[in-house]
């Protein structure tokens, strides 16, 4: 069996900022209630008309494939995470692929959203590690911004989330302990509807109970409704405190498997890179771990969070700023909706 390497990354955010300051245009919020809770300061959003979460996806892939040294005829397989795709089917990586004039290689879509981009690397590295693909475009892209309610009622959730993409390109290698030492990954369902989007979606029955004039049965779905946007249903639900109480003990629970696995202990890490859900959930982490404050990357500040996107688009803001190094000991991590959560460990 062959071992992985990262061999190319790059990211992509939109050019429109917005800050705290002018999301209260449109809700009761202040740059102070949002910071004390997120550690945000502001966030990139897509144009509203020709930007989409695959085009984002291209322009980060080209930059990955650019700094890989190879081309797009050369890659061999498509995998994209992402929670907000063009449509709602097809995917978005046969949109990529499409987009970008490549071969016809075979593309595959990760919805697993805060973890997608760490489910989508260990799909990767199976593939070459078995030698079955040599060049594998792992693609991290949200447009959060088109599906947010801006408003009051809406506010706990929507000043947290920001557009952007980022991409890698992952390959066989020779170096010895060099590249994807171990991922890792898991899953609780319990608790799934702790953070969920509900529409559109098949599963319309669990909300008959609240709109008691639609009948028991009905011929055909109800992917959306005006109801559905009056009332918020259409809308992303979050309980934030169930998420963070189980963050906090699931990530650096994921960190710890990684290392064990390798041998390794948390001082031997040169640069953790969480998934950027909120910067209190970073420190708690970071503290628990015992790392410093050099030991870990955070960018959720600039960007919000940007789900499957946020560790690809720090991972590479953290190599262009010379945070990473040719071997370094690097463990991305992340935790999300579903639940579900994952870890990575890479010798750089």
């Amino acid at each position: 069996m062959f071992q992985s390497k990262i061999a190319g990354i790059g990211y992509y955010v939109p050019k429109n900022v917005y800050t705290n300051n002018d999301l209260t245009r449109f809700m009761d919020t202040s740059d102070e209630w949002i910071q004390e809770r997120t550690g945000i300061k502001e966030r990139r959003y897509a144009d509203r008309i020709g930007e989409t979460t695959t085009t984002m996806g291209v322009e980060a892939a080209k930059i990955a494939i650019e700094r890989a040294n190879i081309s797009k005829e050369d890659v061999d397989f498509i995998i994209f995470a992402t929670l907000s795709p063009d449509y709602y089917f097809p995917g978005c990586a046969v949109l990529l692929q499409r987009e970008m004039g490549m071969n016809e290689v075979g593309a595959l879509d990760i919805r697993n959203q805060c973890s997608g981009f760490i489910y989508a690397l260990s799909i990767a590295d199976q593939f070459v590690k078995t030698g079955m693909y040599k060049n594998v475009l792992v693609v991290g892209s949200e447009k959060h911004s088109f599906a947010l309610d801006f408003s009051t009622r809406g506010r706990a959730v929507s000043v947290i989330f920001g557009d952007g993409a980022g991409a890698v390109v992952v390959q066989p290698t020779t170096e010895a302990d060099k590249g994807i030492l171990s991922t890792h990954l898991h899953s609780d369902g319990a608790e799934a509807e702790k953070l969920a989007m509900y529409y559109p979606g098949a599963s319309s029955g669990i909300w008959l109970d609240k709109m008691p004039e639609w009948p028991e049965q009905e011929l055909g779905g109800l992917l959306m409704t005006k109801e559905m946007l009056e009332d918020g249903t259409a809308f992303p639900n979050m309980d934030g405190q169930a998420v963070f109480k189980k963050a906090v003990v699931k990530f650096p629970e994921v960190i710890h498997e990684a290392l064990i696995k390798n041998n390794l202990k948390t001082s031997d890490i040169n640069l953790l890179i969480p998934h950027q859900a909120n910067l209190r959930i970073s420190q708690f982490v970071q503290k628990t771990l015992g790392l410093s404050e050099d030991q870990v990357f955070n960018n959720i500040q600039k960007y919000g969070n940007t789900t499957a996107a946020s560790i690809p688009i720090a991972l590479c803001e953290a190599w262009e700023q010379g945070k990473i190094k040719d071997g370094d000991l690097v463990c991305l991590a992340a935790f999300g909706a579903g639940f579900t959560w994952g870890s990575a460990l890479i010798r750089w």
